[in-house]
């Protein structure tokens, strides 16, 4: 007969069997606790039972994992008794009990006699004390936090700025992954690191810095495939599609966006989600119109069924408001005016941040359809006065490559007004 799970394995069994981060696992128990903080270190401690959850938290797990209360308590009984087993000497009269008996002996022998420690013994019991309590543990806990801060977004503030806030974590995680960790730990860090390069060629992209974007998602994907995590890997591999994507090359968008798709799988997720949206956004591109709308009935079956965590607001969930934005864009891209008119109102009644980039490229995307729909002018109009409107900061980049995108359809003066804002 199996030996019961302590509530360590039961907690990670069951967020791994629903593909879910802790991160995200903690934004179930926020919601099941109302809305109120739930820290994610406290699902780590959990699951490693560097700590046991107290009878307090019992109802919460209980909600958050599909358990019932004696459940929970009956995996941290467990979790505990196997402690005291590890904690207790050996009582039996073996050679282990004599072994024990003799250090025992030896030991009260030299307090009684006076014998002195050895030179450098005491230091090298704290060297291999810290060695098995994990020295690096603090710089650990802090790049978890750093990757949980800076995925929350902009919040209405220029790509460049976020990452010059990132410089100095950047420089922790390359000195943490260049120390050896256990198996365990090493592969919790592999994921962290794929999360936040995976940021970084977010922005870079953002900022147009094409092939510094491209890199920065080889080493996010290098990172994601070495933690085994392929929602990990499926959300890299997306948001690597967005590059050339936005940057005039469809056909591998097209196929970066299809393998993400595949390594998404069948469970409502973000990353499936946003590998759909791209797909379709991506054949839209090429001129794949019956493709697109497959890909965009598969975006809307995900998005309909993803939970509060997946639906996050942040570069790693698909909130409704992002998924109108890629549906505008994939329309806009197949000519269907009147759907991409609606996925773009959607959209801005969504956008309550300030989401400067958003609002502008969603006005790109209507003033593209009123070219479309046969008034250049008025299209030249719209687009020139967004771009006035925008902040140095916001003027290269994705914003600029969309604007311009749309300049070189137009023709006569409307395509005159709208070089002479792109110069000035």
């Amino acid at each position: 007969m199996m030996a019961p799970d302590g509530i360590g394995a039961v907690l990670r069994r069951i967020r791994e069997m629903a593909e879910l981060t802790r991160d995200e696992q903690a934004l179930l128990l926020q919601d099941a606790q109302g809305g109120a903080w739930f820290d994610p270190e406290n699902l780590k401690r959990w699951e490693t039972e560097r700590r046991l959850p107290t009878p307090r938290w019992h109802q919460l797990l209980a909600d958050g994992y599909g358990l019932s209360v004696e459940e929970v308590a009956r995996a941290v009984a467990t979790s505990r008794r196997r402690r005291r087993l590890h904690q207790q000497p050996v009582e039996d009269g073996g050679e282990e009990g004599t072994a024990v008996n003799r250090r025992q002996f030896l030991g009260a022998a030299a307090l009684a006699t006076g014998v002195a420690a050895l030179p450098g013994i005491a230091e090298a019991r704290e060297g291999i004390n810290a060695g098995l309590s994990g020295s690096d543990a603090g710089d650990l806990a802090y790049l978890d936090g750093a990757f949980e801060r800076h995925r929350g977004g902009y919040h209405g503030r220029a790509p460049g700025a976020v990452l010059a806030q990132m410089r100095q974590d950047l420089g922790l995680l390359q000195d943490v992954l260049s120390r050896p960790h256990p198996a365990g730990t090493r592969t919790d860090l592999a994921r962290t690191a794929a999360g936040i390069t995976g940021l970084v060629a977010i922005i870079q992209h953002d900022r147009g810095d094409q092939r510094d974007s491209h890199s920065w998602f080889a080493t996010a994907e290098k990172a994601a495939r070495e933690s085994g995590d392929r929602h990990m890997l499926a959300w890299v591999l997306a948001r690597h599609a967005m590059v050339p994507l936005n940057y005039g090359a469809p056909n591998a968008a097209a196929n970066l966006a299809i393998s993400a798709r595949r390594e998404a799988g069948r469970t409502p997720t973000a990353a499936a989600a946003l590998a759909a949206a791209v797909t379709a956004r991506a054949l839209a591109s090429i001129g794949d119109h019956r493709g697109a709308l497959r890909a965009v009935a598969d975006a809307r079956n995900i998005a309909e069924h993803l939970n509060s965590a997946q639906a996050a607001d942040t570069w790693f969930g698909y909130p409704l408001q992002k998924h109108h934005v890629h549906l505008s864009q994939a329309f806009t891209l197949m000519g269907r005016t009147r759907e991409a008119n609606a996925e773009q109102e959607a959209a801005l009644a969504l956008t309550r941040s300030p989401s400067v980039m958003t609002r502008a490229l969603l006005t790109m995307d209507a003033a593209t359809c009123l070219s479309m729909d046969g008034d250049p002018a008025a299209a030249a109009e719209m687009a020139v006065g967004v771009w006035q409107q925008l902040p140095a900061a916001y003027r290269d980049g994705l914003v600029r490559s969309r604007t311009e995108t749309l300049h070189r359809t137009l023709a006569g003066s409307a395509h005159a007004r709208l070089g002479e804002a792109l110069a000035s």
